[in-house]
């Protein structure tokens, strides 16, 4: 049921709860900004779009259609009727038109996936649904549908192609470096395209506990009896925070190989939009729209990218986020501040003429 009360075929089962729609939305609205400008920047890297145009023709998306059709349970009003009931919510919701075919395959492992070059396809792993409550579900088939929106099912493809590509010709010194440095730069992209399905997500249950909870479970498993969604923000908190410039950059050769986000920084961003007046005014009716998409200027995505980055950089407790802000801001004593931001940097350094304490070398 939406905020104007109409009930849309085949919606039997949506939230009882009054839920807002948004027609015409454009991607802009929600996408975190460096999404937005990874995806520029991807496209401008040398030789992308000759590796593109060339995977376009090769890669096998036909067969992969067909090993889903035969080998899934395809999702309708006869298979797993709840779940196509949240798709044609959630593409309700965003104002998608085409409805993407959805499916359910067998693995242990909760996952989904948004993929496809002429048309995406979603599929949803068996031990998502069962780990995921209904609302917590629905925040991941809305997540989805805000991939298939975004048009983000194309380089997801083009990422697991070139993943297993990379594998095959690893005894191939420069064809090897060439790959992984198109596989690093996509991930990067991917995992800021994670940080703007989250979102889409919470636009189409519009119940940010239920996104927490999803997300916390699907790091912690279903024992959500024996967890508590502050106490996992509280973990992000201390992972963004904690440590010393050695943590810094574990912190980012952890993250690199990986295509989505760690799941606490996930629910610590979404709770962070979930707060902001951005979010606020897509909730009140104001957001961009489609028909607006052709004067998107590419300057304003790279400011608004680069604006988001220094914020990020300005607000983050990382170590080595605080020592690239004394830099910008010309702090004194630098060196001694990285030779203790190895050995803690924890504590400013002691005034001159100050005494040691008792027992201090």
């Amino acid at each position: 049921m939406s905020d104007d009360g109409h009930q849309h075929a085949g919606h039997e089962r949506v939230p009882s709860r009054q839920r807002r729609r948004f027609p015409g939305i454009s991607t802009r609205a929600y996408e975190h900004p460096a999404d937005r400008s990874a995806l520029v920047a991807l496209r401008k890297l040398s030789g992308f779009d000759t590796v593109f145009k060339a995977l376009s023709g090769l890669l096998p998306e036909r067969s992969l259609r067909l090993l889903f059709l035969s080998d899934s349970v395809r999702v309708s009003e006869r298979q797993f009727s709840h779940l196509h009931d949240m798709l044609l919510d959630a593409c309700y919701i965003l104002d998608l038109p085409n409805v993407p075919p959805m499916y359910v395959t067998q693995d242990p492992q909760p996952t989904a996936m948004c993929i496809g070059l002429d048309e995406p396809i979603i599929v949803v792993s068996t031990g998502l649904v069962e780990l995921l409550d209904e609302e917590e579900m629905r925040a991941v088939v809305g997540h989805e549908v805000g991939h298939a929106l975004s048009g983000h099912s194309v380089y997801r493809t083009v990422l697991l192609f070139l993943t297993s590509l990379a594998l095959k010709v690893a005894w191939i010194p420069l064809g090897s470096l060439a790959i992984t440095a198109i596989v690093t730069a996509l991930r990067e992209w991917f995992r800021k395209s994670e940080l703007s399905a989250d979102r889409a997500g919470l636009l189409v249950g519009q119940d940010v506990r239920a996104s927490m909870r999803g997300l916390m479970k699907i790091a912690g498993g279903n024992h959500l009896h024996e967890m508590n969604v502050d106490a996992f923000l509280e973990q992000a908190e201390e992972y963004e925070s904690g440590g010393d410039l050695r943590d810094s950059v574990l912190k980012i050769l952890n993250v690199l190989p990986r295509s989505h986000p760690f799941t606490t920084v996930r629910a610590a961003e979404l709770k962070k939009w979930a707060e902001s007046r951005d979010y606020q005014r897509i909730m009140d009716g104001h957001y961009a729209r489609r028909s607006e998409d052709g004067d998107a200027s590419v300057g304003d995505s790279f400011r608004e990218s680069a604006a988001s980055y220094a914020s990020d950089v300005k607000t983050s407790k990382d170590p080595l986020m605080k020592l690239v802000t004394d830099l910008a801001g010309g702090a004194g004593d630098l060196g001694g501040r990285v030779r203790r931001g190895f050995d803690g940097f924890r504590s400013p350094p002691p005034a001159k003429g100050d005494a040691p304490e008792a027992g201090e070398a």
